[in-house]
């Protein structure tokens, strides 16, 4: 069959790496790519919201699959465009309706979903311009740290754990003035729970579903987990302290009744399930949900999954999960992002790649890239994945190191900490 692959980072080039080795994958596009996914099938530059252009692709390649990566197509409602239309209606969609997307698209619904089905998750105060003093006298009630996540979508960045009480309130009221646009127009104020993050990630048709390996990614820009949050700059799996103790826990708790949840509210949910986890004292809390695989995650997720790709996400659209046994490779993956000088902040794009002859032990997933006059160069804050297998988190690590320090551009930074908290 045809695919087409909607996004342009890392998770992508993962994903199509992953695809173009399906024995069901004739031709693969994606669109628009980046200079990683152009070695696993055809770049195309064609845009959803240009719906004529998009539709026309879609019936002029024959595309029986599509499949998005990043949430913001799903949160603008692709997958409900596809099925109201009577071309393409009959394609494989892979990634949930607007109504199911909202889980990501409104941190407030989100926990408004979670307290409603039993979930276990921090307590919180959904602030907007109205409410601003409840808000302020809420953050007065916690103790510090103080976290507040923007409403709505923010490309991973509208999130501040902050410890004077003093910056928090003034941060509150410069997030509902606009500091994350109207993703911030309305403010979710969380209780701080400590301890140690993982996610968990579920294909489900909305009533069945299966679990990819678990990962846990690292989002401050700073050695030790300091600075700014980023969209990801590396990640491991497995988890060592996830057992299966602590799986039963997560799937019993919050999986199963996510997923009942998903059941009960009607929605068209064929897709990913990303649960943003964190275990504190032994038990598991949900900080947030996505409504697609995470980056750099997939990028650790992916190279441990044997089971035929294509196969798992015709079973998805075809509500036959429960068919499916997953295959999983034992053996450690870990990734370490290379990052753009000044990123997550103001960074320069067009600095040349150089990439050495051979990379060995390694896989380069790449993010922000493309080619200017047939040479490599970057397109983004985070460049370039780094994946590598080993016997355990140490010896994967070295791997995915090794070939970091091979790979150059200016302003080139990278964390050499991911995984050694672990």
């Amino acid at each position: 069959m045809n695919i087409l692959l909607i996004g342009s980072g890392g998770r992508e080039h993962a994903l199509s790496w992953r695809l173009r080795d399906s024995a069901h994958c004739t031709e693969l596009f994606i669109a628009p790519g980046n200079a990683g996914t152009a070695q696993c099938g055809q770049n195309v530059s064609i845009d959803y919201k240009d719906w004529s252009s998009f539709k026309s692709f879609c019936i002029d390649k024959q595309i029986s699959m599509i499949i998005v990566g990043p949430e913001i197509p799903l949160v603008d409602g692709l997958q409900n465009k596809c099925k109201a239309d009577a071309d393409l209606k009959d394609i494989h969609f892979i990634g949930p309706s607007a109504e199911g997307a909202i889980l990501e698209g409104s941190k407030a619904y989100a926990k408004e979903f979670m307290f409603e089905n039993n979930i276990p998750t921090a307590g919180y105060l959904k602030v907007t311009a109205e409410n601003l003093s409840e808000g302020l006298s809420y953050l007065e009630g916690l103790k510090a740290p103080y976290v507040l996540k923007a409403d709505g979508l923010a490309a991973g960045k509208g999130v501040l754990i902050l410890d004077d009480l003093a910056v928090a309130k003034a941060e509150l009221s410069s997030m509902i003035d606009g500091k994350f646009g109207t993703a911030s127009s309305s403010v979710v104020i969380e209780e701080f729970l400590d301890g140690l993050e993982f996610s968990v990630f579920a294909l489900t048709d909305g009533k069945e579903y299966v679990l990819l390996p678990e990962a846990k990614d690292y989002k401050r820009i700073g050695e030790g987990d300091t600075g700014l949050n980023t969209g990801g700059m590396g990640a491991v799996s497995p988890v060592p302290f996830v057992d299966d103790v602590m799986m039963q826990k997560v799937i019993s708790r919050i999986v199963e009744p996510t997923i009942a949840g998903l059941d009960k509210r009607s929605l068209d949910f064929k897709g990913f399930v990303f649960f943003g986890l964190i275990e504190v004292q032994g038990e598991p809390f949900v900080i947030e949900y996505n409504c697609r695989l995470g980056d750099p995650e997939t990028e650790v997720v992916l190279p441990r999954l044997k089971t035929d790709l294509v196969e798992l996400f015709l079973a998805c659209s075809q509500s036959t999960l429960s068919t499916i046994n997953i295959e999983v490779d034992p053996r450690t993956v870990t990734t370490v992002m290379l990052v753009s000088g000044g990123y997550p902040e103001a960074y320069a794009k067009g600095k040349t790649i150089t990439l050495p002859d051979e990379v060995t032990d390694s896989m380069v997933f790449h993010a922000g890239t493309t080619t200017k006059d047939d040479v490599l160069v970057t397109n983004g804050g985070r460049v370039m994945a780094i994946s590598s297998y080993g016997t355990d988190i140490p010896h994967a690590l070295s791997n995915s190191m090794k070939n970091a320090e091979k790979i150059s551009f200016e302003g080139k930074y990278y964390r050499t900490d991911i995984g050694k908290d672990l």
